[in-house]
């Protein structure tokens, strides 16, 4: 019993380590992207030995080394821890719903940010996995914000415009069977569709066409959020 007591003892600094260094990088992503305090954060993470570590914190521990990569804008290297944190998470069941969301949310983000800096073949090769990890959360959770976001945003990063315009009508649809982030998503999907994803899609036809092209989806997205409001 002493020496259980004493290790638990002996995990606490590592945890409150843990804690600190996760701190900083908020405070660098939300307040004022000073440098130190991603340095700070860094150079605290590297100090923390993973089997000090409860399982649970061993995950924080993976999710704050990938939000340290993302924020040094190392995004496919962030990819990759997110990305094992997300399968350690799952085969822990480790994480509520709203913890579940923002990690999903963190490995597309960096995905996503590394699929913009590469030529398209690589970069649908890139977005491929986020479509197809997307598509499996709305399987069982249809209202899912993230994965009804991301899904329209990846298949356009992949290529297939008409894919994404599908998706945003859906997520839009979709929307109010999560009503706590109903709002939030359908902003965000309004505001994908009439920024990114319109304006990209009547590029397609000649140069004589484009701008009733452009109207003509606007007034097709107005009445859908008119037909569900």
């Amino acid at each position: 019993m002493e020496e259980r007591s004493a290790a638990i003892a002996g995990d606490e600094p590592m945890r409150l380590s843990l804690v600190a260094a996760r701190a900083r990088l908020e405070r660098h992503r939300l307040r004022n992207g000073d440098a130190a305090d991603l340095t700070a954060a860094r150079d605290a993470l590297t100090k923390i030995r993973i089997t000090a570590l409860s399982p649970r914190d061993q995950l924080d521990l993976l999710v704050g080394l990938g939000q340290a990569l993302y924020l040094g804008d190392s995004f496919g290297a962030a990819a990759e821890l997110f990305d094992v944190a997300w399968r350690r998470a799952t085969s822990l069941s480790a994480l509520s719903d709203r913890e579940r969301s923002m990690l999903l949310d963190w490995w597309a983000n960096a995905v996503d940010r590394e699929a913009q800096a590469v030529v398209a073949p690589r970069r649908t090769v890139l977005l491929e996995p986020v479509i197809a990890r997307m598509e499996d959360e709305l399987r069982d959770d249809p209202g899912n914000a993230t994965a009804n976001y991301w899904l329209a945003v990846a298949a356009r990063g992949a290529g297939d415009t008409d894919r994404a315009w599908n998706a945003v009508i859906a997520a839009w649809v979709r929307a109010p069977l999560q009503p706590s982030t109903a709002t939030t998503l359908r902003s965000n999907i309004d505001r994908f569709a009439t920024t990114v994803l319109i304006p990209e899609r009547a590029r397609t036809p000649p140069v004589r066409e484009q701008q009733a092209a452009l109207t003509e989806l606007q007034a097709e997205w107005e009445l859908v959020k008119q037909q569900w409001p």
